[in-house]
C-alpha cells in the first residue's frame, strides 16, 4: 500500500487539468454495492474531447482509479 495519501482534488487536477474554460464536474457520488466503498464520477475534457474518471477511496482514505479489494474470508490449511 502507499506510503503517502494524496488528496482527491491533486488527482482531478493530475488526471483532468481542469482550467476556467474547461473546468470538472462532478457527475455522480456514491458508495459501491458490496464493499459500500465511496466513489466519485468526474467529467471534463483534454484536448477538447470528453472524459469521464472514475476515482475510488480506499480504507486508508486515499483515492485511486481502481475500486479497493474485497476482503473475503479465507481458508488456509496449516502444517502442524
Amino acid at each position: 500500500m502507499k506510503d503517502t495519501i494524496i488528496p482527491l482534488r491533486a488527482l482531478v487536477e493530475k488526471w483532468l487539468a481542469p482550467t476556467s474554460a474547461t473546468p470538472a464536474h462532478v457527475v455522480r457520488t456514491g458508495r459501491m454495492a458490496i464493499t459500500r466503498a465511496r466513489y466519485v464520477r468526474l467529467e471534463g475534457a483534454i484536448s477538447s474531447r470528453p472524459l469521464t474518471i472514475v476515482f475510488f477511496r480506499h480504507g486508508n482514505g486515499s483515492w485511486d482509479v481502481f475500486p479497493p479489494v474485497e476482503r473475503v474470508p479465507a481458508m488456509s490449511a496449516g502444517f502442524v
